[in-house]
């Protein structure tokens, strides 16, 4: 079961602490796979990897446009998030997730999975995405040939009109995580109505002949975009299907302590001698057998 909780516009730095606190939590056997969604005012964030010189905004012009910057533990370089953006941070136990052979899920088969979930949501608005080989993300204006390896094949009722011309790929989704002793933290940025001026701060990750895009201007009709509360609750069910489990709608932050706080004692502890670190940023093009599974398609091309 993946538990699902929407919380609004959240500063990041709290939204750091939070993740702290819930992989806590998912670590001792508290509480189950939760799938956070909100937004973020606007902050650079930089990654493990990341280059100081891919900030291309002086302190003083961050400062003035109220852009916070944070220096974190993931995956990737330098991202944004801003309004607009649908940020998901899955605090999933990797341990009780199987691939389609039934082993334990990997980092890897997990962002893999991530990825499937946002071209599926961009499928539900007749959005063609894929991946790219060697570039962790989502990413919308493939050549025809590898955009029908989006999901939208599924609904043959979608018609895809109204887009930017085709032939540059344009960065829909960013993804970088972090996973501790089996936990994952961090996740997703997809871009639903964000500020694509806010990009020209950065070259976000650090790629610099790509740019980036959002869900507004690749749709047909924009005004049909659902408010970002109903974004989360489809991108919610995404990864339900994708994961292959429920989705339970948490109503608050303090149902979810509260559950955890009337856990039983006994539990299952995760051994701290267990601890590891996996970062997944930028990882080579793999196609997991569970979305193999989840596709039915086997030896066909893949972009990643």
């Amino acid at each position: 079961m993946i538990q699902s909780l929407y919380l609004g516009r959240v500063d990041y730095g709290e939204a750091l602490r939070l993740q702290e606190e819930l992989v806590r939590l998912r670590t001792g056997g508290r509480i189950g796979n939760v799938l956070l969604l909100l937004e973020h005012p606007p902050v650079l964030t930089l990654g493990r990897n990341a280059n100081r010189a891919n900030v291309l905004a002086s302190d003083a012009l961050l400062a003035a446009r109220g852009v916070t910057l944070h220096e974190i533990n993931r995956g990737g370089d330098v991202t944004y998030h801003g309004p607009g953006q649908l940020v998901g941070y899955p605090i999933f136990d990797l341990r009780s997730l199987r691939n389609a052979s039934g082993a334990r899920l990997g980092p890897v088969e997990f962002v893999r999975l991530l990825e499937e979930a946002l071209i599926r949501l961009c499928g539900e608005f007749g959005v063609a995405a894929g991946r790219i080989s060697g570039l962790t993300g989502v990413w919308c204006g493939l050549p025809p040939a590898t955009a029908g390896e989006s999901p939208t094949r599924t609904q043959p009722q979608l018609v895809f009109k109204g887009l930017p011309p085709a032939g540059r790929e344009r960065k829909i989704a960013a993804i970088g995580i972090h996973v501790a002793r089996g936990v994952t933290s961090h996740g997703f940025a997809f871009n639903v109505i964000t500020n694509l001026d806010d990009f020209r701060l950065i070259n976000p990750c650090g790629i610099t002949d790509r740019p980036v895009t959002n869900l507004n201007r690749e749709v047909a009709n924009p005004d049909a975009l659902p408010a970002m509360a109903t974004m989360a609750e489809r991108a919610a069910r995404q990864f339900g299907r994708v994961f292959g489990e429920p989705v339970v709608r948490l109503e608050s932050l303090e149902a979810l302590r509260a559950s955890a706080a009337n856990a039983p004692d006994d539990q299952p502890k995760c051994s701290s001698s267990a601890a590891a670190v996996f970062p997944a940023e930028d990882t080579p093009l793999q196609r997991p057998p569970a979305i193999e599974r989840l596709r039915g398609a086997t030896n066909r091309p893949t972009r990643a």
